[in-house]
This record gives structure tokens, C-alpha cells and sequence, in this order.
């Protein structure tokens, strides 16, 4: 499981995340608790987590986006 911490854009990540057709990792949103949303995950969840960050970080708005993305 990796949670991803963001008080902006919750809904756009989770459609993002939810939608991302790499191949490599699959995310299945899970919960909200306060600004974290949790993902359930294929593979390594430390390396889901980084990949999270950078699907995240290639959109227009993730650059300037304050988040976090955590292996749980």
C-alpha cells in the first residue's frame, strides 16, 4: 500500500493513479483519511511510491503541487 499526501488535486490523482496503464504497477484506490489517500499496489510498493511521484510530477499541474508519496 502507498499513501499519497496532498491537501490540493486529490481527485486528479486518484483518477490519474487509478487510470495509469504502464504495465508496471497497477494502483486501486483504497481510502481517504484527511489529506492522505491510500492506493492499494501491484509489485514494489517503494518503487510504486516512486512511481506515483513521478506520474504526479508530469502533469501540468504536479510541478507545482506539494505532496508526498510514502510506501506504507
Amino acid at each position: 500500500m502507498i499513501t499519497i499526501a496532498s491537501a490540493m488535486q486529490q481527485e486528479e490523482i486518484k483518477k490519474l493513479l487509478e487510470n495509469y496503464d504502464g504495465g508496471d504497477f497497477t494502483y486501486t484506490f483504497k481510502e481517504k483519511k484527511g489529506i492522505k489517500l491510500a492506493f492499494d499496489v501491484t509489485g514494489d510498493k517503494e518503487e510504486a511510491a516512486k512511481k506515483a511521484k513521478e506520474i504526479i510530477k508530469a502533469q501540468p499541474w504536479g510541478g507545482v503541487l506539494f505532496f508526498q508519496a510514502a510506501a506504507v
